[in-house]
């Protein structure tokens, strides 16, 4: 099987290869510490965690860089505003930032490169571009001059003439042309400094994210990352900045994940569909949501939309989430429970018992497996499409469970059928791990409440049977609308009634 992974720069899926044959460079961009994280900022963390862990399963050797902004306008405004130091306030916010990834299991990154830390290396690229031309120096600021790049626009089809000045760049200060953006700022009475040729000052935007990824991944890395906002002009500028300064192509795929949205009552009382951002205030804090809901629960939802579309923040979705990933955690506690075993990382799973199962029962749900196991790889060569691999896990948790259900695996228990429906949940469960779902094991206290409510729910179904039998239908259906009100839900098969939660 072949990755193809869309490439903003194309606007097609391109065959994956990498610059160094067998590694790979990831570079995404990090959070401005100037507010806690919220909701949004974690959804390109948690798309290329679940991508580095497919490109490690197949056999890559993976770096990944997150950056963080610890320079900036919005920094230094929002300092003066709540009386501290822009050292104390990034701090802050980037303890906050690293809290809530540690949470959510994102723990695949390699480095947090600080802006404030490379300031030699954002110096000398700046030297670099005014000594090729292009770039130039005035009033103490330094300005990339768009004019001298003829392929500037070509990551986001802008022609120079539509492009405004970002909101981070100076107005004035020398600039010749409008579009001109800053690598290198004046310094300002109160604002922090750094010296360098051109005079005491800061570096734009821009140029930060190019000098640290190119530090630490080369002049030509694989792949880029960010949500779709970054990539005008903050991508645009990075794109044109690093290939005038080095001759050479920067970022070879360019990936961009589309925004999270949330429902916003407005001032007229109606509700309307909304990018969720700091500035219109709609934002969710990360930490409140993990709190509230879960960390693994939070991963499966921004897992379970493919990650070039908006990300719909809604209680519907989440409720839909909780469903979701509660169907996973129930066939997991479901084999423990009947097979009194957890399913642990030295078991084997289906890859290993297949050879052993050529005929029989046993061979029948191998081939299941083993085909929702192709099908899953499938999905994520396909531009890392984890909603639809997180799709495949449903049907194969319940063709797992259907399994379960008509050879009477929990009430015969016969070794062969145990044996079998272990590696077929090892399977699904290192399929889950690639996405970084299912990471922690079925607790044997989880499981031990698990068989009492299951003893529980035998003698309701039993007590139904008897009601029905009796013809005493208003007790039986009494039965089933009492228990659906607390989420549990009977259904009736041809080989017997079985109970789930909603």
């Amino acid at each position: 099987m072949s990755l193809r992974v869309y490439n903003t720069l194309t606007r097609t899926k391109d065959l994956f290869t990498s610059v160094t044959p067998g590694k790979v460079g990831i570079y995404l961009c990090g959070p401005t510490v100037y507010k806690p994280p919220h909701i949004g900022h974690m959804v390109g963390p948690v798309i290329f965690d679940a991508i580095k862990r497919y490109l490690r399963f197949k056999g890559f050797e993976v770096t990944w860089i997150v950056n963080i902004t610890d320079v900036d306008d919005k920094l230094i405004e929002t300092a003066g505003k709540q009386g501290t130091t822009v050292g104390a306030l990034a701090e802050k916010y980037t303890r906050e930032y690293l809290d809530v990834l540690a949470a959510l299991g994102i723990d695949t990154i390699d480095r947090f490169p600080r802006a404030s830390d490379h300031m030699a290396e954002i110096i000398e690229m700046t030297g670099k571009l005014i000594a090729s031309g292009f770039a130039y120096a005035a009033d103490g600021n330094v300005w990339f001059d768009v004019t001298r790049n003829p392929e500037y626009g070509k990551l986001s089809n802008r022609k120079v003439e539509e492009q405004e000045a970002g909101l981070r760049d100076l107005a004035g200060g020398g600039k010749r042309n409008p579009a001109d953006f800053a690598l290198w700022k004046s310094a300002k009475s109160g604002e922090p400094s750094w010296e360098s040729p051109w005079g005491s000052g800061r570096p734009g935007w821009h140029i930060e994210c190019s000098a640290m990824s190119m530090k630490y991944l080369g002049e030509t890395f694989d792949m880029h990352g960010g949500g779709l906002d970054l990539m005008f002009p903050h991508h645009e500028n990075e794109l044109a900045q690093s290939e005038c300064c080095t001759g050479k192509p920067f970022a070879k795929f360019w990936m961009h994940n589309g925004l999270t949205r949330i429902k916003t009552k407005l001032a007229s009382g109606e509700w309307a569909d909304e990018k969720m951002s700091g500035s219109i205030g709609n934002v969710v804090s990360a930490r409140e949501l993990i709190d509230k809901h879960g960390a693994e629960l939070l991963r499966y939802m921004l897992l379970s939309t493919h990650y070039r579309r908006p990300i719909e923040f809604t209680d519907e979705v989440m409720n839909t989430t909780r469903k979701g990933l509660g169907v996973f955690h129930r066939l997991l506690e479901r084999v423990l429970r009947i097979t009194g075993k957890e399913i642990t990382d030295d078991q084997p799973d289906m890859d290993q018992m297949a050879s052993s199962l050529s005929e029989g029962e046993g061979a029948l749900l191998a081939k299941v497996v083993l085909e929702s196991k192709i099908k899953f790889l499938e999905m994520m060569d396909d531009d890392f499409n984890t909603a639809g691999a997180i799709a495949v896990l449903h049907e194969l948790a319940g063709q797992i469970n259907a399994f379960i259900e008509q050879r009477a695996v929990e009430r015969e228990k016969r070794p062969e059928q145990l044996t079998v429906v272990a590696a077929g949940a090892q399977t699904f469960r290192r399929l889950g791990l690639i996405l970084g779902l299912l990471r922690q094991p079925v607790a044997r206290a989880e499981s031990a409440d698990a068989s009492l409510a299951d003893q529980v729910m035998q003698l309701m179904i039993e007590l139904r049977q008897n009601a029905r039998q009796s013809k005493n239908f208003a007790l039986s259906d009494s039965i089933r609308d009492g228990l659906a009100k607390i989420g549990l839900v009977l259904e009736d098969r041809p080989e017997g009634t079985i109970w789930r939660r909603e």
